[in-house]
């Protein structure tokens, strides 16, 4: 089913992007990756060396329209088409709403919301043209629900990306084109200038099981639409509807 599609990866240098795209390339897709430093033409090496190919990385910043459409138009210009856009990248700040920032507030929506508005629009003519596309954003579980330790602008920005990827699924899904966000609990990953692998983390999700669930997202029949995926290791406590 994923053989020989075209993905766009975002936020893809490390951790649960960097995985989604080592997956994808395993099951025979081809490749446009991109990150926000130099590190992601290191990560396509690392693909490259495990024999994968067709993959090309770019440095953008997901905020910005003019990266954004670069990156787009230059993977249909390699491959023809564009099946697949995992919009992964995200960044975090948790501080109580008097000490944020407008600059982080602008910052954190600009990317995990703008970043993902942005790509999402640049792809769609394209899914269009070709009457297929599956997209599929990274969100949240607090996308659900609120949370007291100081989550106020980054659960704003995953309810604003819940919002905008429902809406986005009803506008589309006559053209052929699946929209679904995948909602993740704690997650072992370098979320928030943590680090990978720390002890107290052991038994939270792994970014393997989170890359495991995009890849099936994706490739279910084209008749098929998964929704949501809510995520949660067993150890985690959380509010319930």
């Amino acid at each position: 089913m994923l053989k020989d599609q075209v993905a766009i990866v975002t936020g893809a240098s490390r951790g649960i992007g960097r995985e989604v795209a080592r997956q994808l390339a395993e099951k025979g897709v081809k490749l446009a990756i991109l990150g926000s430093s130099q590190d992601i033409h290191e990560t396509a090496e690392d693909l490259k060396e495990e024999e994968y190919e067709n993959i090309q990385s770019f440095v953008a910043d997901v905020s910005k329209e003019n990266d954004i459409e670069r990156v787009v138009q230059a993977t249909e210009k390699a491959y023809g088409k564009i099946d697949i856009l995992i919009n992964n990248a995200g960044i975090g700040a948790f501080k109580k709403v008097e000490d944020v920032t407008v600059e982080e507030w602008e910052k954190t929506f600009s990317i995990n919301v703008q970043g993902v508005f942005l790509a999402t629009k640049a792809v769609l003519p394209i899914m269009k043209k070709h009457q297929f596309g599956t997209i599929i954003t990274v969100a949240s579980d607090v996308s659900r629900y609120t949370i007291p330790e100081a989550g106020s602008l980054y659960t704003s920005t995953k309810y604003a990306v819940q919002g905008f990827m429902g809406a986005v699924a009803q506008e589309v899904r006559e053209e052929g084109i699946r929209v679904g966000t995948i909602n993740p609990g704690m997650v072992d990953t370098y979320f928030a200038n943590s680090k990978q692998g720390l002890p107290e983390k052991e038994k939270w999700l792994k970014v393997e099981n989170i890359a495991e669930s995009i890849v099936y997202m994706a490739g279910v029949p084209k008749h098929m639409l998964i929704d949501e995926l809510h995520l949660h290791p067993l150890t985690q406590t959380y509010p319930r509807p």
